[in-house]
């Protein structure tokens, strides 16, 4: 069926209208920091083939409710409800990633799909937010359930709700969110269903396939054909798990490019881990990772305006063909291994696909970031009544070869840390500074962006958690750019009790008015650092972002009196350029790789 251009274009702006009312109803309604505040949650719309239609914003899968109750099982005012994670077709990554599901209908037929899916509190499991980093099984993590129908023609399931609320340390968070979830996703499918009233369901179908086809076309006519025919081999790591001591758990991929697609092979990943690093991955022909990957593949747009315009729905999937391992691996694991860390695989595979793509097209990819860890402290507040701080806080993203990273991003679409006044006004304690970590962004020609940092005050005693990767390892830099600064947590530091504490703790005891730092990761540098103009080194200084010190440790640039010394910074450089030995890595771990790897070169896996 032809489709009209302009019912097209309103077709698929109304998707995006939806999709975005949904996330702001959810936002103003939800009562958890997490939600609410951090915006740790997303919409997606999906037709009724399952096809994830809109393109701003990632989202789960609907295909494990289709597989437990068929559509012409379900009634109007349904909503399905899951966060099983070895029976969400590997759309949940964690048991804290609740989803909920509405259809939607048309004279009685289900035509689409309404989904929301976040990150809440606490749904049980060993430790207060349902994260606890030494857990070796699922069944420590929090209350698993599978699909099921959360409300039945409009009516809740009250002994549903009932469980799971009793099951988690914050009930009263847990219900308001999923009320808020439930009613976004039901107005969602209202205003979903006034767009089949009002073209039809043929045009609108034919809309949607419209869709879907012309981001297929898109990838493959601007993305797919910049990638030169031929298999590249790359790999990156996690650095511990929580349960054995630190070592490299291999993430790899073998990309070969062939005239229509993508293959990305992923044999010689390691073993599943006996803590819970793992994901779920090889499920639905991995249809969640190939949206969850495919955003990394806008790096090839011709302009940066361009590679914005580009929104990744289901039109990518035929585009990427996936080979997993056999089961028992970090991307395979087996039930009922733990995966409440999983984000320190999902990161890393957005690296390894960065990093092997760069070797693909000539490092014209941008350079390692690491943007999502979670910190938080927990306790009694002055009232004895408990309470949960959590948040993520995000980290610097890469150079890229025509700009500096950004700093303090979170690779989550609109995710945020949560604001100080909220904070100070719920939680005993004073944030004393949120600021930006100097010197963490790793030097390059286009430097790598900046990380948090943070120091909080406790005015009670409480403990500290934090579930993060790349303390030991850094962001790796490309194309002669230098690593960032990895990730660090010190309390009372300077104090007679300064301590480092592990970048994986579930109970870290904090003592009132000791202050913790929390300092998150840089990213790589792109490009050899000493071709920096001098004037972006100055400015750097300036505005605070490097130190005179790292200025000229990293960037051969001598700074007198806030100004360059021209003459003595050509000397230093050609000082720094003469002490190179042979060829310059086109990949930077940083020190940390080679402590980890017993000594084992970049140059040994670049060469792959």
């Amino acid at each position: 069926m032809s489709v009209d251009p302009i019912v097209l274009e309103i077709v698929e702006g109304t998707l995006a209208s939806i999709e975005r009312e949904v996330e702001t109803a959810i936002g103003r309604t939800a009562r958890s920091p997490m939600i609410r505040d951090a915006h740790d949650f997303r919409a997606g719309i999906h037709d009724r083939r399952l096809r994830k239609l809109t393109g701003r914003s990632y989202s789960a899968l609907v295909h494990p409710v289709a597989r437990d109750y068929p559509p012409e099982t379900m009634h109007p005012g349904d909503v399905f409800f899951h966060n099983d994670v070895y029976l969400s077709e590997g759309g949940i990554g964690h048991l804290p990633d609740l989803c909920v599901t509405v259809p939607v209908f048309h004279d009685g037929t289900v035509v689409a799909f309404v989904q929301a899916f976040g990150h809440h509190d606490d749904i049980g499991g060993g430790c207060p937010g349902s994260m606890p980093s030494g857990a070796t099984s699922v069944y420590e993590e929090g209350l698993m359930v599978p699909p099921i129908r959360l409300w039945d023609a409009g009516v809740p399931n009250e002994a549903a709700l009932k469980i799971m609320t009793r099951n988690s340390r914050m009930p009263d968070s847990l219900s308001a969110d999923l009320d808020a979830e439930c009613a976004a996703c039901l107005m969602g499918a209202r205003r979903l269903a006034e767009l089949f009233e009002r073209y039809g369901r043929a045009t609108v179908e034919a809309c949607f396939d419209a869709i879907v086809d012309k981001t297929t076309e898109t990838y493959r006519r601007e993305i797919l054909a910049k990638i030169p025919d031929g298999t590249y081999v790359w790999e990156d790591y996690a650095e511990h798990d929580g349960v054995d001591p630190p070592r490299l758990h291999t993430q790899r991929i073998t990309l070969t490019k062939v005239p229509d697609r993508l293959i990305i092979d992923f044999t010689g990943t390691s073993p599943q881990a006996k803590g819970p690093i793992n994901h779920c991955g090889d499920y639905a022909d991995g249809n969640f990772l190939k949206k969850w990957l495919a955003p990394i593949l806008r790096n090839l747009a011709d302009t940066p305006e361009r590679m914005a315009e580009l929104d990744v729905n289901e039109g990518v999937v035929p585009l990427i063909e996936m080979r997993f391992p056999p089961p028992g691996t970090l991307l395979t694991p087996v039930f009922p291994a733990p995966t409440n860390a999983r984000t320190f695989v999902i990161l890393r595979l957005l690296g390894v696909l960065a990093g092997v793509l760069a070797k693909a097209v000539d490092g014209r990819m941008p350079a390692d970031q690491e943007t999502i860890r979670y910190t938080g402290v927990y306790g009694t507040d002055a009232e004895g009544n408990p309470y949960l701080m959590r948040e993520v806080l995000g980290g610097g993203s890469g150079g890229r070869y025509y700009a500096d990273g950004e700093d303090t991003i979170h690779v989550v679409p609109d995710s945020r840390n949560i604001p100080v006044e909220f904070a100070e006004s719920r939680w005993p304690f004073v944030v004393e500074r949120l600021g930006l970590a100097v010197d963490s962004g790793g030097p390059g020609r286009h430097r790598g962006g900046l990380g948090y940092d943070k120091h909080i005050r406790m005015l009670r005693h409480a403990n500290f958690m934090s579930i993060a990767d790349r303390s030991m390892l850094s962001c790796w830099g490309v194309n002669g750019g230098r690593a960032g600064r990895p990730f660090s947590v010190v309390v009372d530091p300077g104090g007679p009790n300064e301590r480092e504490i592990d970048a994986l703790a579930d109970a870290e005891p904090v003592r009132a008015g000791e202050v913790i730092r929390i300092r998150t990761t840089g990213g790589g540098g792109w490009g050899d650092p000493l071709t920096r103009p001098y004037d972006a080194v100055a400015r750097d200084v300036a505005w605070g972002k490097v130190s005179a010190a790292g200025a000229r440790a990293d960037y051969g640039v001598v700074m007198d009196g806030g100004r360059v010394d021209v003459a003595a910074s050509d000397a230093l450089r050609a000082e720094l350029a003469g002490r190179r030995s042979g060829d310059e890595p086109f990949f930077d771990r940083g020190p940390g790789y080679a402590r980890l790897s017993g000594g084992r070169t970049c140059a040994e896996v670049d060469r792959r």
